[in-house]
């Protein structure tokens, strides 16, 4: 039977429909995350009371689309709380204040909040489709959206509110209209991309990496544009300086265009926002900050009535970049440290992505280096910029990828595989490609994916170059061979989402355990935000346990979720006062608590060693230990 282009479509749809049902049911049972208790109650409070007091180090966006289906609830905010009178960004205080002590319904809040992130979710696996659609074929992006849709990290992550799928789509999509701005510079498209990057800086700082990787692509269009004009127009005649302008003014417009988005956005959430309070907020908050220059002209624009609305967007970056500087206190490996490992990304990336995709990439990777012909470093300039010709998008995703990871190490904020979360996308449309690759070449058909190939196509030198341009059909049991093997990956595939569920965010591959055993080497947003605590509650509910001390890490509240039942704890308490009662702690706290600390890390750790002489009771969706103590 012939594939129809229309069954593509089918299949998208049930995809997106099956990613979210499994994000839906599987966040019912989840308690607020970390993040969540901020990033809530900071979106109603603009929308309610147009005031950008709390949580300026994020751009509003996500908080705001978190928020809307607030505004159709009955409920209170607390506009009388010390953290919203008179702290400078008491976040943490007005989230617990709003969630959990203001008569309103916690759960009803989080499952709301989190209803507009599964969406976005959704939308970005609508763009990984309509892109690989237009780069391969709509076989291949069915391809591309089955592994995005049944990623446990994506699926992980996507549900919460916050900014880490609103980066991931920030970045895809806005590449995708400035390349096609590149290859097509109309007005509307000059519009649509400025409009798009614009929205894009609003939706987590980190997106101010398309000012310089945009500047990098359009360098880059520019050389290739040049040398392909040579080619056809004699030198002296080829107007090279009105094709490099064309495109600096036009690029130029885009930014200015993003610029321009910016203000109202920004400016309707401080209309009641007293310029005097954002003036003494923005000092406060940079007081700390090393470039001074920087940090006093955010604070001379934050009550400047006509530029103040980009003084609070400036302030946010400005906190960002400190924070990214400053690092976190991070369980990595068996140690604790407030400073960055260089590893990090590179190991967490290897522990949380699936198998399946580790073996595609590897695949992609000896496939691209096997068909590179003998002497492919002859004319190596003209084979580049004919690569280059039919390539750039791959070329350009590749780059991200590259620049994101280079930036990610280099950082000090190594807290979890989130904030890589934004190359996902770019991985799944870039292997998906290879493997129609690696299906065109088994069935004999012509091949070009690789710089020296393409020219080669494209009728550069003629080279021996294994897999391209042929035309004798390889063995059909190799073919048959090779759709077993794309099956049986994708049915493991499948099957690791399924086994998985409800528990994605605790993910970890089977090379290193699985999920039971992540939290040996990373927690924090990798595996414990948490998100179990109601399965605590009810665990304790199910077992009629009078009293538990537990030590929470999270963005739930223990009070109110164990009533008194609930007893705190914190790490150097004596162990004495828990004898013959259970004791609950959070992974993230507990592997803190049993990790040697890192060479220059000088706060107390080993305060949970005495645990492991304790009867482990079970575990709560992974993520929560309980003990007996005897």
């Amino acid at each position: 039977m012939s594939w129809n282009p229309k069954y593509s479509y089918i299949i998208a749809a049930c995809l997106l429909a099956v990613m979210a049902g499994l994000s839906i049911a599987s966040m019912k049972n989840d308690a607020a995350i970390m993040d969540e208790q901020a990033h809530i109650p900071a979106g109603y409070s603009y929308l309610t009371q147009l005031d950008y007091r709390i949580n300026p180090e994020h751009p509003p966006i996500i908080k705001d689309l978190a928020a809307i289906p607030l505004l159709f609830l009955k409920l209170n905010f607390p506009i009388q709380d010390k953290s919203w009178q008179k702290d400078i960004n008491g976040q943490w205080d007005l989230g617990s204040a709003f969630l959990y002590h203001s008569d309103n319904n916690p759960d009803k809040i989080i499952f709301w909040a989190r209803i507009p992130m599964v969406l976005v979710m959704l939308l970005l696996g609508f763009y990984v489709y309509k892109w690989t659609k237009k780069l391969y074929g709509s076989k291949i992006a069915v391809f591309a959206l089955f592994l995005y849709a049944f990623s446990p990290t994506v699926l992980a992550h996507g549900r919460f509110v916050t900014t880490d799928i609103g980066a991931s789509i920030g970045f895809f999509v806005a590449t995708y209209y400035f390349i096609k701005f590149l290859q097509k510079p109309t007005a509307k498209n000059i519009i649509i991309a400025g409009i798009i990057f614009g929205l894009a800086e609003m939706l987590k700082f980190s997106l101010f990496l398309l000012v310089p990787f945009f500047g990098f692509l359009l360098i880059v269009w520019l050389v290739k544009q040049i040398y392909e004009n040579k080619q056809i127009v004699n030198a002296a005649t080829l107007p090279t300086r009105s094709i490099v302008w064309g495109y600096i003014w036009r690029s130029l417009m885009v930014f200015i265009i993003g610029v321009l988005v910016i203000y109202p956005v920004y400016q309707f959430h401080i209309l009641k926002y007293p310029a005097e309070r954002q003036k003494a907020d923005s000092q406060y908050s940079l007081s700390s900050y090393g470039m001074r220059p920087v940090a006093n002209t955010v604070i001379w624009m934050s009550d400047k009535p006509v530029i103040r609305a980009y003084g609070q967007y400036l302030l946010g970056l400005a906190m960002v970049v400190q924070r990214t500087i400053g690092g976190n206190t991070t369980y990595f490996m068996g140690e604790v440290s407030g400073s960055a490992w260089r590893a990090y990304f590179p190991l967490v990336y290897l522990m949380k992505e699936t198998l399946i995709v580790l073996f595609l990439i590897l695949v992609s990777i000896i496939f691209l280096a096997w068909q590179r012909p003998k002497n492919c470093c002859s004319q190596a300039v003209s084979r580049m910029f004919g690569w280059l010709k039919h390539h750039f998008t791959e070329f350009a995703m590749i780059c991200f990828i590259a620049m994101y990871w280079i930036v990610s190490i280099r950082g000090n904020l190594n807290i979890g595989v989130r904030h890589i979360l934004p190359t996902f996308p770019f991985v799944y449309v870039l292997i998906s490609g290879q493997v129609g690759r690696v299906h065109q070449w088994l069935k004999g058909s012509s091949v070009i994916a690789s710089p020296c190939a393409t020219a080669e196509a494209m009728g550069g030198t003629r080279s021996t170059a294994r897999g391209v341009n042929s035309t004798k059909p390889r063995s059909k049991s190799l073919l048959i061979f090779g759709w077993i093997i794309l099956s049986g990956l994708c049915v493991w595939y499948i099957a690791t989402n399924f086994l998985t569920f409800p528990s994605y965010l605790t993910y970890f591959n089977e090379a290193w355990g699985g999920s039971k055993n992540g939290y040996k080497y990373v927690t924090d947003s990798n595996y414990d935000w948490g998100q179990d605590l109601k399965r605590l509650a009810q665990w304790v509910d199910v077992n009629n346990i009078q009293k538990i001390n537990v030590d929470y890490f999270g963005g739930g509240s223990p009070e109110y979720y164990l009533g008194d039942k609930y007893q705190a704890w914190w790490g150097d308490k004596n162990p004495a006062y828990a004898k013959g009662s259970h004791l609950a702690v959070s992974a993230t706290l507990l592997q803190q608590g049993r990790a040697n600390p890192a060479p220059g890390f000088d706060r107390p750790t080993n305060y949970y060693r005495w645990l492991d002489q304790q009867q482990l009771v079970t575990r709560i969706g992974n993520s929560i230990f309980v003990y007996k103590i005897n």
